[in-house]
């Protein structure tokens, strides 16, 4: 059956390639320029290979949807392609991490805050709660002790137990054994 005119251009506008990009309002979410300064020069220079291969994403874009994740929780893949791949991103995230990168980023902001409001560093405190999870193999944990008798009979092995054959009432019991 022919497509009409109206059909046609509704399927083409639900396509992919034809739908118009998202009004962005340029930098709410990204890194200002001042706090970038401060980061460029800790973040490592992209490797390429002999081979060469596709130029790299901007280390900025990377960032941004770090953050991005980070602060909304989102799982990586879950991350907007503005920020490039989520793969990508969580590439960048675990080199960085193992590189030290986050580390210096907070003792340079501590140093920055510490000399604009200053930090009492006769008095700290940390505070944290940390709870082993269950692991396969681990010690099984003791069965919860019953307070007191059941206050209702089994319905259901009653059913069970009084069903005879060619009873209308207890069909249920015996066709969904």
């Amino acid at each position: 059956m022919p497509r009409t005119a109206k059909e046609e251009t509704r399927s083409k506008r639900r396509r992919r390639e034809n739908r118009k990009p998202l009004k962005r309002r340029a930098g709410w979410r990204d890194v200002p320029d001042e706090f970038w300064k401060i980061l460029a020069p800790l973040v490592p220079d992209p490797v390429i290979g002999p081979k060469g291969g596709r130029r790299p994403t901007p280390h900025r874009i990377i960032f941004n949807g770090i953050l991005y994740v980070l602060r909304t929780g989102c799982q990586w893949k879950m991350m907007p392609r503005e920020y490039s791949s989520g793969s990508s991103a969580h590439r960048h995230f675990q080199a960085w991490v193992r590189s030290g990168v986050f580390h210096e980023l907070w003792r340079l902001c501590l140093e920055q805050y510490d000399d604009l409001k200053g930090i009492d560093w006769q008095w700290q405190t940390v505070d944290s709660a940390t709870v082993s999870a269950p692991v396969k193999g681990a010690i099984a944990s003791a069965r919860t002790r019953r307070t007191g008798p059941s206050s209702a009979p089994n319905a259901t092995s009653r059913l069970m137990a009084t069903a005879r054959p060619g009873d209308e009432h207890h069909g249920f019991a015996r066709t969904h054994l």
